[in-house]
């Protein structure tokens, strides 16, 4: 078949769930696994990778709903195959796990099409940035000193990471006293000359997120995650009007109006987007350019993998989230997985699509469905 005439033939989610290594919180939920939903759509004589990080929910809305919203349209068409998912499940609501599935789909649709042109995606979309540059994410408030100190030292010895993040408003910000010690912990071992950034997942209410954003300035924080729950858009410019560090949020952001009202309310210095929950690349892009026009970058929210091409194509780009979870996974089962060393993810143009490969192997034992 001509590759301009190929269409998708069929799709296809299988459920994988992966127990952490550690015990894992932060400021407002803990959790003992990670669920990854993978999503193949062969045409062509190709077949495209792509995948979320959710529910197992996911994958009977995929098989069953979107993949009868793609079948039988052209490869190439990635943006209406997109406008057809989004319209099949318009009276199930866009946010939340069908914004989740819609994002496994739409990657593998990417991935699909760059292998059919022999295409990185991210020459499809446009190289603005030949590398990524990423920080090491996790610093769970569940880790004792011992492990922290371990990966912060991985980060930055290792991997020679330039900036770090970690977790802070434990217990919805009952132990403030532990976050500082923590935070002071975390210089400490990273030394002067790397950035330190802190996610508190909206544990703090306002006035306590300004009073411990004031009591962290000695640290050279640079970066506050969600200070207060990202919905408090009110909340967010009250606390970015008065803290030193940058403000930001988005992670939550399921479409494109989400994005448009935390922009419009001037909430964050720094709009943070997720490849795997927006809506996938196809929404990506447009939310990054929501975030241009109004002055501000964007930063890829965890999956990294799956956002190095991406990311490289939009000039308002900030960095992407190297999160612990899902670089462990992704290490686990992905051929063609990234080496962040040196502080930047740079993605492979020797392979098309997004350049990654399920070895199903090294998978299977994970799979649940």
């Amino acid at each position: 078949m001509n590759t301009p005439d190929a269409t998708i033939d069929e799709v296809t989610a299988s459920v994988y769930t992966f127990p952490t290594d550690h015990p894992e919180a932060d400021g407002t939920l803990s959790w003992s696994e990670t669920t990854m939903i993978i999503v193949e759509v062969s045409g062509g004589g190709q077949v495209g990778l792509g995948y979320t990080y959710a529910a197992a929910a996911c994958q009977p809305l995929i098989d069953d709903m979107l993949a009868d919203a793609v079948r039988g349209r052209p490869v190439l068409d990635v943006t209406g195959a997109w406008e057809a998912m989004v319209r099949t499940t318009r009276n199930l609501g866009r946010p939340g796990l069908v914004s989740c599935a819609i994002s496994a789909v739409d990657t593998a649709l990417w991935d699909l099409k760059g292998k059919l042109l022999q295409t990185p995606v991210c020459r499809l979309l446009g190289v603005v940035h030949d590398a990524v540059p990423v920080y090491g994410s996790g610093g769970f408030t569940t880790y004792d000193d011992a492990t922290a100190r371990a990966q912060l030292l991985q980060w930055v010895q290792d991997w020679e990471l330039p900036r770090v993040k970690i977790k802070i408003g434990e217990s919805w910000g009952r132990n403030v006293t532990r976050d500082l010690a923590r935070i002071a912990f975390a210089r400490k071992v990273i030394g002067p000359d790397v950035e330190l950034f802190v996610d508190a997942n909206g544990g703090y209410t306002r006035k306590q997120a300004i009073r411990v954003a004031h009591a962290m300035v000695e640290h050279d924080v640079t970066w506050f995650e969600e200070p207060v729950s990202s919905d408090d858009l009110v909340g967010l410019r009250e606390v970015r009007d008065q803290v030193r560090p940058d403000v930001t949020a988005g992670e939550y952001g399921f479409d494109l109006v989400y994005f448009a009202r935390m922009i419009a309310a001037q909430a964050v210095d720094c709009l943070q987007v997720d490849v795997t929950r927006c809506g996938g690349i196809t929404e990506w892009v447009r939310a990054a350019a929501l975030a241009a026009a109004a002055g501000l970058r964007v930063s890829g929210h965890c999956a990294p993998n799956l956002h190095a091409h991406v990311a490289a194509a939009v000039p308002n780009l900030a960095h992407l989230e190297y999160f612990h979870d899902h670089v462990r996974i992704e290490d686990k089962i992905l051929d063609g997985a990234l080496d962040p060393t040196g502080g930047s993810l740079r993605p492979d143009l020797s392979r098309p699509g997004l350049g990654l490969d399920l070895k199903r192997s090294d998978a299977e034992p994970y799979r649940v469905q």
